[in-house]
This record gives structure tokens, C-alpha cells and sequence, in this order.
């Protein structure tokens, strides 16, 4: 299937020229094993792939015995594997290369030398005791790959030309129109079941069936709970209960994690690191709360005040309905064609929050609570920065609405006082473009063009 990260790592071969090393961090399972290795297959002579998840102590203890042999490390390699090596021709894939710190830290060495080119992937990279013997190479260029974005999964599902007319949509502000929205629509709510694991999208690619694809976003679910108790030590009860606890957090109206449905006397000082833990294995998005819409967001946030979404929103529906490890397929059906009750919402900020991150962006949000003044009292479930600086500082709020009627009292409340600070606000609804009261009104789905 194709991914937008491809270019990226091209673009990286061209300028690198061999001068550094290319490491593609992401959560397991979204693909970066397999758009590396078909990268190798297109671009090189030939390549070896050293899956350090599996491989055996003889080839760990290379990295630890042979950095000052380079042409024994490589004439073994080369004959273990099979491989013949050309030099500039020929690249290595360090595959799960958390699991051998000291290849990670022997980059170094390696470009250096100048003979081959060199691309790491890993999940849980930056977890302390992955690096604390190692000295981080300075040669090493860092690219985070995500679940596929809503244009990936039309290309999956072989329509190429949709994404096309959309973004010329949002280029002009103008609306899609009836047939083609309510098509856009369809595909849109198959990717937010689906979600962009490429397992899954695959599966259903092929089978079109919703039970057989959330069967394999349950196994991946496992896989990752399996990775909390093996990797997080002494965190892997707190790591569990916040990974497990997200969709009743999200299911609130304020969607601010509660640390109290944890535990009574729950402080974030003590879970802090279980937060960050899911952060770095890449299998949650963190927004923060911002205490002020300016320039710098991240410069002035309550650091006890977040909300947790799921790293894919697929993920997230099959464990929101997964009660019994089974999901019928009438359920999935149900979503897709609007007859089935439940708080959409939830599901839809989540989406927001996953195309935000996957466009780049960082995840900030709004959330004051005074008692005694209302007009004090409003939440924002987004800010971004526009790209477009002005006399004003131009952060635009961003509202996440369901259904077919909607308040805009927090809003209203926050462009009253913020007015100076802002650019046009948003609202991310599931109709047409429109643009009405100085608002603009977009299709969830043109999210990542924001």
C-alpha cells in the first residue's frame, strides 16, 4: 500500500548522500518494517535486514566486539544473511533496534565509514533504559510514522482522485455539493471504523468484512498490552490502567483525564511517567491545556490538565465495543449507515486529534472552570497556530461537533475575550464546507489540510 512517508525517506536518500542515518519511530504495526523493506528493494543494489526483536546473541555481540573491525562486522554479516554488499549500493535495516542499544549507538562508527547507508526503526526508542549506556548519534535524522492518514486509505481503496477535489475544496472554500460530500462521507466513516493500521486496512481491503478486520485490530490491541507488561517494569500497572481507562475518559462531556476513576488519591506527579511512557511508544496523542491563546502554545500550559486520545481511532472504536472480545458485524454496519446510538462525539475528537498530529501538528486545547464568574467558564477542544502571521497572532480555535445541533457558547465566549489573538474560528462538523458569521464550517474529513 502507499505511504506518503516513502517520499520522505527518498527525499532523505538524495540529501543524505550516506552522511547520516535515517531512524523512522512509530508504534508497532504501522508499517514501518514493510515500507522500509520495500524502499531497500527499489532503491538498492541490495540490502540486510537485522531484526533485532529476533535475531540471535552471535550477531548482538558483533555490535559489541567488532566496532573497531568494520570489514569483519561486514564480511560477517554479509555471509550470514546471504547478502552481497556494494559499496553506496547496498543499505542495512536496523529493525526494532530498541531491542540492540548498542547498534543503535554504533551509527556513529558507521557513517562514518561511508559504505553504506543505514535506516533504523523502533517503538519505545526514547524509554530511558533503552539509551542510558549509549551516546545518541549525532548522525541520526529522526521521522515519526503514523497510522495512515483518511488520503492513504483512499489510495488503499483505490480511488485516487477524491483527495484531489477536496483539497481544491478547501483551497477555494467551496463545497463538495450533496453527492460528492455524502460520498466523501461514506469512504470517511469506513477509514474512522477501520481506523489506519495497514493489517487492518488490508483486511478489509480484501474481505470488505468488519468482523474479520476488527479481529485484527484486537490482536494488535494485545500485542500492545503485552508490550506494557514486558517493557514498562515498575510503570506497567499505571501504564495499563491508562491505556485501558481512555475510552471511558473520552466518553465525558469534558474530556479532561481523571486521574480520580484511577484512583481516589491519584496525583499526576505519580503517574506522570506512566503518560509519557505511552507517549514514547507512540500508542497515545496528548493534548495539553494551553492557559493563554498566543504565540507559543506549548509555552504556557497547565501541566496537570490533559486529555489522552488514541494514537488511531480505529483502535479505539474496537475497544470501546470490545466487552466480550467479540464485535458483531451489525454494529459496524449500524455506525456506518447512522442507525446505531452512541456518543459519537467521543469518536470524532479523537479522529480530529489523530489527523492533526498526522498533518504535524501539536495538540493544545482551552479549559477554564470559574465557579463564581461563567462568562470565565468555557472549553475549546483544539488550538492550532495558522500558518499565516498578521498584526494578530492568528490561533484558531477549533470546535468538534456531532449530530445536527450545536451551541456555540464556549466559543462565543473565548472569540469575546481572545478577539485580538485569534484568526477565523473552526468548526469541524460532518456537513459541507460553509463559511457563515465569520466561521468556518469544515467536513471532518478535511481535517489534515487545516
Amino acid at each position: 500500500m502507499k505511504r506518503k512517508i516513502y517520499n520522505t525517506i527518498l527525499n532523505w536518500k538524495k540529501e543524505s548522500n550516506g552522511r547520516t542515518a535515517l531512524l523512522i519511530e512509530g508504534a508497532r504495526r504501522v508499517g514501518k518494517s514493510y515500507i522500509v523493506e520495500q524502499f531497500a528493494k527499489e532503491n538498492y543494489k541490495s540490502y540486510i535486514l537485522i531484526d533485532f526483536s529476533k535475531v540471535s546473541k552471535e550477531i548482538i555481540e558483533l555490535f559489541d566486539n567488532y566496532l573497531d573491525n568494520l570489514n569483519y562486522l561486514f564480511t560477517y554479516l554479509s555471509e550470514y544473511y546471504g547478502v552481497k554488499l556494494y559499496e553506496r549500493e547496498s543499505l542495512f535495516i536496523f529493525d526494532e533496534i530498541q531491542f540492540c542499544p548498542r547498534a543503535r549507538g554504533a551509527i556513529k562508527h558507521l557513517v562514518a565509514d561511508g559504505r553504506y547507508d543505514y535506516i533504523e526503526t523502533g517503538s519505545l526508542i526514547s524509554i530511558k533504559k533503552n539509551v542510558k549506556d549509549i551516546l545518541i548519534p549525532s548522525e541520526e535524522e529522526i521521522i515519526k510514522m503514523n497510522p495512515m492518514d483518511f488520503e492513504e486509505f483512499l489510495w488503499a481503496m483505490e480511488n485516487v482522485t477524491l483527495m484531489d477535489f477536496i483539497r481544491e475544496c478547501y483551497s477555494s472554500k467551496n463545497e463538495l455539493g450533496q453527492a460528492l460530500h455524502r460520498k466523501a462521507m461514506d469512504y470517511f466513516k469506513e477509514y474512522l471504523i477501520v481506523g489506519g493500521m495497514p493489517q487492518a486496512v488490508s483486511e478489509y481491503k480484501e474481505t470488505r468484512d468488519f468482523e474479520k478486520t476488527d479481529k485484527i485490530k484486537r490482536n494488535i490491541l494485545n500485542l500492545y498490552r503485552e508490550d506494557i507488561r514486558k517493557h514498562s517494569d515498575e510503570l506497567n500497572l499505571k501504564v495499563e490502567q491508562i491505556f485501558d481507562t481512555i475510552p471511558s475518559q473520552l466518553q465525558k462531556h469534558e474530556k479532561k483525564f481523571n486521574l480520580s476513576n484511577l484512583d481516589d488519591n491519584a496525583r499526576y506527579r505519580n503517574y506522570e511517567s506512566a503518560f509519557y511512557w505511552l507517549s514514547d511508544a507512540c500508542l497515545i496523542n496528548i493534548a495539553y491545556n494551553t492557559t493563554e491563546p498566543n504565540i507559543g502554545l506549548g509555552q504556557r500550559i497547565d501541566d496537570n490538565s490533559l486529555k489522552c486520545y488514541m494514537f488511531d481511532t480505529g483502535l479505539l472504536l474496537s475497544m470501546t465495543f470490545n466487552e466480550q472480545n467479540i464485535i458483531n458485524e451489525e454494529i459496524y454496519k449500524k455506525i456506518l449507515f447512522d442507525k446505531l446510538t452512541f456518543n459519537e462525539g467521543m469518536i470524532l475528537e479523537n479522529m480530529v486529534s489523530q489527523m492533526l498530529v498526522n498533518s504535524g501538528r501539536k495538540l493544545y486545547f482551552f479549559s477554564r472552570n470559574n465557579r463564581e464568574d461563567s462568562a470565565e467558564t468555557m472549553e475549546i477542544d483544539f488550538l492550532i497556530s495558522d500558518n499565516h502571521i498578521t498584526s494578530k497572532h492568528n490561533i484558531v480555535p477549533i470546535e468538534v461537533k456531532s449530530g445536527d445541533r450545536y451551541t456555540f457558547s464556549s466559543l462565543s465566549k473565548f472569540t469575546s475575550k481572545y478577539n485580538d489573538y485569534l484568526g477565523k474560528p473552526v468548526i469541524i462538523h460532518t456537513k459541507d464546507l460553509a463559511v457563515k458569521d465569520d466561521i468556518l464550517y469544515l467536513p471532518i474529513y478535511m481535517t489534515g489540510l487545516l
